[in-house]
């Protein structure tokens, strides 16, 4: 595993609140919760050491990965090739409709295709950036983990019936948690990481087909609504669904990017917050998705757009400011996390966005 992939090997997934980063080799290294602008739980993309992950992957380093999407779907795979082996990870968030919540999930689906393979799971959260301390708890049926009014908890598959994968008692490490479960070709088991979830709860293969199931079944409907019909049909789609997982539901308000801190060039100080809507940015997002068929899209983020320009001035029209966080709200005062090193050591990492109070004359 390299200690900093390049930020071209990860997948996106995400539930239309927020977003995860998932590498190659099976590691969400990004993560943050309750929403794309809220602290991270998930930072390792930016310190290796600190900053947090969750990896799922073969007990053995001589392995071939692949990664890839399923057609007209957001459900994101990591298929690993052994000598002894397929398996994959598929990961995925249930998409949440209607307003906001603190309750997310990310959802871990393992399965052996051909022979054998023996899957490590490494869980080391790191909350608020990394600046916070947390408690664990271990159970049967997984763990919790709780700081400062933030809980994380992992549903695993509790007691075991006769011919389910063979899972390990999950063990400490430092301030997370280490298991390893074998499976053999046909099986299937699966993962729930939970905020603001309440204690562990067993998990069953049939309940994370469910969610699968689910999940696929809204992005697919969803991809039925454009109206393209050009020859570029499955590269338009994996685009609209981009840009859709960057969309904050809730309001309409697309982010930028769903990451911060990242630069613009290796070992450069330019690595900006980019979790935020411009409003430039935000309406070439939405003239994209329009010009699809996906007209709601549009009518909420006009709606979004419409109060950013009566809130001015007691409710009278007036300037608007370049860019807000998803909710509206355009506190994005900028601070340094000194204590993370950046990716591949690209300082300072910042979070916020001083040049929310800057003059935009191009839109």
């Amino acid at each position: 595993m390299q200690r900093y992939p390049n930020i071209s090997d990860h997948g996106l997934i995400g539930d239309l609140q927020t977003a995860a980063l998932v590498t190659t080799d099976g590691c969400i290294d990004w993560f943050c919760s309750p929403r794309f602008d809220s602290p991270s739980i998930f930072g390792a993309l930016l310190d290796a050491d600190n900053g947090g992950y969750f990896r799922i992957a073969p007990d053995r380093s001589d392995y071939v990965t692949r990664q890839l999407y399923l057609p007209d779907n957001a459900l994101l795979i990591t298929r690993f090739m052994t000598p002894d082996g397929v398996g994959e990870v598929q990961d995925f968030m249930p998409v949440i409709q209607g307003r906001p919540t603190d309750r997310h999930r990310i959802v871990r689906k393992l399965r052996v295709a051909r022979g054998t393979m023996r899957f490590v799971l490494d869980l080391q959260p790191r909350f608020d950036y990394g600046r916070a301390k947390h408690s664990m708890e271990l159970t049967e049926n997984g763990a919790l983990f709780r700081s400062d009014g933030m809980e994380l908890t992992l549903h695993t598959a509790g007691r075991r019936d006769p011919g389910d994968p063979e899972a390990a008692v999950p063990e400490r490490v430092g301030d997370g948690l280490r298991a390893s479960i074998t499976m053999h070709e046909g099986q299937v088991a699966g993962i729930v990481l939970e905020t603001m979830g309440g204690p562990p709860r067993a998990i069953r293969p049939a309940d994370v087909t469910r969610l699968s199931d689910d999940t696929g079944q809204f992005w697919r409907e969803w991809l039925n609504q454009s109206t393209y019909q050009g020859r570029w049909r499955e590269m338009v789609s994996r685009s609209a669904m981009t840009l859709k997982l960057m969309t904050y539901a809730p309001t309409g308000a697309p982010v930028a990017a769903p990451t911060m801190g990242l630069p613009e060039q290796p070992g450069g100080e330019r690595n900006w917050d980019y979790r935020y809507t411009w409003i430039r940015d935000g309406s070439l997002t939405i003239h994209a998705l329009s010009s699809l068929g996906y007209l709601e899209e549009a009518a909420k983020f006009g709606l979004w757009l419409r109060d950013r320009t009566t809130e001015q001035a007691g409710g009278k029209s007036g300037p608007i400011k370049i860019m807000y966080r998803v909710d509206g709200s355009s506190d994005l005062d900028e601070e340094i996390l000194d204590h993370w090193e950046g990716w591949r050591g690209s300082s300072p990492v910042r979070i916020g966005n001083g040049a929310a109070d800057q003059l935009q004359l191009d839109i």
